[in-house]
């Protein structure tokens, strides 16, 4: 019997690289993995044209198209990206001391719908009573001038006070003039390490994410794995191998970080890492499946319904296929 051929776009983290070295293979698939390391091409890419048969997606984009009833995509319930982000918040010293001091602040973010800034609004307002509604937002590349990416996420439901930033600057360079009082989002800004005066809102981050996972169970997750719904609906069963497989190519991976003769990356106290790690998430850091991240995926949620993504929070289950 021939197997099914599916073309799989991501980032070649760890966790998925057994798929693009073949050390797992998901049954009944001929898997032709896509490596694209700056994944928001991906997500363009895919957000476009459903370019892929499966990708590496961002959750808010494709939790922003369900609940406003694009049924393009389905996903597994698969996170090859979470990141906490109380260290990607970088202030200007002078004017924000304090998190309730970023109210009514200019504040710049590459893509203002991008899930990391989604999870670093909810968090300032559910952690620390911040009220975002007078901020100007004001949006832009990072690094370089102009736009990131050429994103197509569905419209919000209430626009925020937004800026597009045609200034032909960058939003690292309009921080560093202090023509804006902050940056959020997924890099640290060059300034960081030039201008004394440009610091993180939380500089013991660490220390900080610890404690909020702790408090909570949430693990912030960036991004999923969407599958073409007419592949999906052509061949149901390849769901169940590809989400068997994605949890083989993890498990995989974590067998490799604990080789502890050689170390197999470039951290000088990998094993010190490895310790603490095991102590703040237990044997699995990096789980998959709704029940396991259920307190993140409400949490997750919550967030879009407050910041107008979606109209109503959508019953976990209804998102996700391939895990039973």
């Amino acid at each position: 019997m021939s197997q099914l051929k599916l073309k799989l776009a991501a980032a070649s983290y760890d966790r998925m690289l057994p798929l693009r070295t073949g050390d797992v293979r998901p049954e009944g698939i001929d898997l032709d993995f896509v490596a694209i390391e700056h994944v928001r091409e991906i997500f363009d890419r895919m957000g476009a044209t459903a370019e892929f048969d499966v990708a590496e997606f961002s959750s808010t984009e494709y939790i922003g198209r369900i609940g406003r009833g694009d049924r393009t995509f389905v996903a597994l319930p698969v996170f090859p990206s979470r990141v906490f982000r109380h260290g990607f918040i970088f202030v200007n010293c002078n004017r924000i001391a304090e998190p309730k001091d970023l109210e009514g602040k200019r504040i710049g973010t590459a893509l203002y719908t991008q899930t990391a800034a989604l999870w670093i609004r909810g968090v300032l307002a559910s952690d620390h009573g911040v009220d975002l509604s007078g901020v100007t937002w004001v949006q832009g590349a990072v690094q370089v001038a102009g736009a990131h990416g050429a994103p197509s996420p569905p419209s919000l439901l209430r626009q925020p006070r937004l800026e597009i930033n045609d200034s032909g600057s960058s939003l690292d360079q309009l921080l560093d003039a202090g023509e804006i009082d902050a940056v959020i989002g997924t890099r640290v800004p060059a300034c960081y390490r030039r201008n004394k005066d440009i610091v993180r809102l939380f500089p013991d981050y660490p220390a900080v994410e610890r404690d909020y996972y702790r408090r909570t169970r949430i693990h912030p997750i960036m991004h999923l794995v969407a599958m073409r719904r007419d592949v999906h609906e052509a061949h149901p069963w390849a769901a169940a191998s590809l989400y068997k497989a994605l949890v083989a190519a993890k498990e995989h991976a974590l067998a490799m970080l604990r080789i502890e003769v050689a170390p197999r990356y470039l951290l000088p106290w990998l094993q010190r890492d490895i310790e603490e790690m095991d102590e703040v998430f237990g044997p699995d850091p990096w789980p998959y499946g709704v029940e396991a991240n259920r307190p993140t995926l409400e949490a997750l949620m919550r967030f879009m319904v407050e910041q107008h993504y979606i109209p109503a929070a959508l019953p976990l289950e209804t998102l996700f296929v391939g895990e039973s």
